[in-house]
């Protein structure tokens, strides 16, 4: 059984993708195991029941993915 952890979600910034089953990709800021908050890209079930894997970033990741995104042609 694998162990159990504990999470707080301190903010919610956005839903990147919704699936048609309602699992949603958001960009949200999670304190894990009471450390220090991470900005944090996963799926999340309809009513936040359940997680799917995700990313964590820490404030300096998710500035340098900032910058490579915008130097990019998308």
């Amino acid at each position: 059984m694998a162990d159990e952890f504990k999470y707080t979600v301190e903010g919610k910034f956005g839903v990147l993708s919704e699936s048609n089953a309602g699992w949603k990709v958001e960009l949200r800021l999670i304190s894990w195991n009471e450390r220090p908050a991470k900005y944090d890209i996963r799926s999340w079930a309809p009513n936040d029941e359940k997680m799917g894997k995700g990313i964590t970033l820490t404030r300096n990741e998710l500035a340098a993915l900032k910058d490579l995104l915008n130097s990019m042609q998308i």
